[in-house]
């Protein structure tokens, strides 16, 4: 045995099995090693398998739970929504009902006082008729301002754009505005210009006149100036005054509803709603209005403009001449008239009267038929109301009395619905339409032509 360990080819031998033994073991040991590790890493795996699908479920959990909490928030600004807009429907609806109500006794109002105006011999009755006047123009502009904030806010007063020459809207502001101006001691200048402006006719003088109104008001000395140029590729029509001027920090509450200045010893202070139509109209129509003012120094308003091919602006002659017609006698013409407002009847019957027009005065068509034996014969002009009772119209009432008398008697249509239908209603049967309440010596311009 002895002799087998020193053979050293035995030795070698057994050396070799012995590495290649401890090289298979090694192998072994490895291989049992990373299998161990596997198992443990694909356990390992499992477990945060296992937790992530528990964390996932949970945030859906929550994300489900949050979803459903804002659906649930969705829906009740949904229905707060839906009822903040049923309320500002409501609301314009009546203010527009009623202040096309409020109208009708300011008509009637506005047409006794005239008559009274020309009854009165005294300079003191004159005096006091005027105050009375002036008072009923404040309360009429306060309707019409707020009819025309009612209308857009629901959405019942939209904008016709279209080419306007601005010479003949700044010639009849300066008629309007210079009388008022001359009243206060104030100069007032208003440049005409050849240029023409993309806009709607009603909305533009709507604004300028509350800008003039606005800067004739608040003014004590000096005057007020309206002109306009060109600035790139707009056109600016400014209004400057000389008055009391305002804050930096009051230019931008200037233009919310009710916010009003301190006006001049002359003039009652506003309503605060001026401004506020200005700048709501500039925004429906995309007009910008900018402001510049020092305190003490005035202050300038200034529009921005679309401008306007002067060659595409439609003729407007009768438009703008309608206020300057002379008008001639009228005694002794033949007046239907056609009035469902007692009052307003009562009264235009006394002014057309005090004119020495012989009126006979009707609530509907069906009546003015019996009424015409009053009148001993056609009637010269017929006026009716646009809205009677009982659904019926001014239009179809005049149409009637056309066709019953086999005659295409002059006729006019008084409303105070200010809305877009009833203007084209009437423009589309021909007729003239005064706006109460009426002004008696634009009434009287267009009966005179009528008659002519």
């Amino acid at each position: 045995m002895t002799e087998l360990w020193q053979d050293p080819d035995t030795v070698e031998q057994l050396q070799r099995e012995t590495a290649k033994l401890k090289k298979i073991n090694a192998a072994l040991m490895s291989r049992v090693e990373r299998s161990m590790d596997q198992q443990l890493n694909a356990f390992s795996l499992f477990e945060t398998a296992i937790a992530l699908d528990r964390q996932v479920r949970d945030r859906t959990t929550q994300l489900r739970e949050a979803l459903h909490s804002i659906e649930r928030a969705n829906e009740g600004l949904y229905r707060a929504k839906q009822q903040a807009e049923a309320a500002s429907s409501l609301k314009s609806s009546v203010l527009i009902s009623v202040t096309h109500d409020l109208l009708q006794p300011l008509n009637a109002a506005r047409l006794t006082l005239s008559a009274l105006a020309e009854m009165t011999e005294t300079q003191e009755s004159g005096l006091l008729v005027d105050q009375v006047d002036r008072s009923l123009v404040t309360l009429e502009d306060l309707l019409r301002s707020l009819l025309e904030i009612a209308k857009l806010d629901a959405g019942a007063l939209r904008p016709e754009v279209r080419p306007l020459a601005l010479a003949p809207l700044f010639e009849q502001l300066r008629n309007e505005f210079a009388p008022i101006a001359a009243r206060q001691g104030l100069s007032l200048r208003i440049r005409t210009s050849p240029l023409a402006v993309s806009s709607d006719a009603m909305m533009l003088r709507r604004i300028l006149q509350n800008l003039l109104a606005n800067a004739i008001r608040y003014t004590r000395s000096g005057g007020v100036v309206m002109g306009c140029r060109r600035s790139n590729d707009r056109i600016c029509v400014q209004v400057s005054d000389t008055g009391p001027g305002i804050a930096q920090a009051q230019q931008e509450a200037i233009f919310r509803e009710f916010q009003r200045g301190e006006a001049s010893a002359t003039d009652q202070a506003g309503f605060g709603l001026g401004l506020s139509i200005v700048r709501r109209f500039a925004t429906v129509l995309g007009h910008e209005v900018r402001l510049s003012s020092q305190v003490g120094k005035g202050s300038t308003f200034v529009l921005e403009l679309e401008p306007a091919d002067p060659s595409e602006v439609s003729d407007e002659v009768h438009e703008t001449k309608l206020s300057e017609r002379r008008y001639g006698g009228l005694e002794g013409a033949k007046i239907l008239l056609v009035e469902n407002d007692p009052s307003g009847s009562e009264a235009m019957a006394a002014l057309l009267e005090g004119w020495g027009c012989d009126v006979a005065t009707t609530p509907s068509a069906a009546d003015a038929l019996l009424r015409l034996n009053e009148l001993g014969g056609a009637p010269d002009a017929v006026i009716a109301d646009l809205h009677l009772d009982h659904g019926e119209s001014g239009l179809s009432a005049i149409a009637d009395i056309r066709q019953h008398l086999k005659l295409d008697v002059p006729a006019m249509i008084i409303t105070a619905d200010y809305s877009e239908k009833a203007a084209k209603q009437a423009s589309l049967s021909g007729l003239e339409v005064l706006k109460k309440p009426i002004k008696p010596a634009e009434m009287r311009a267009l009966l005179s032509f009528l008659l002519t």
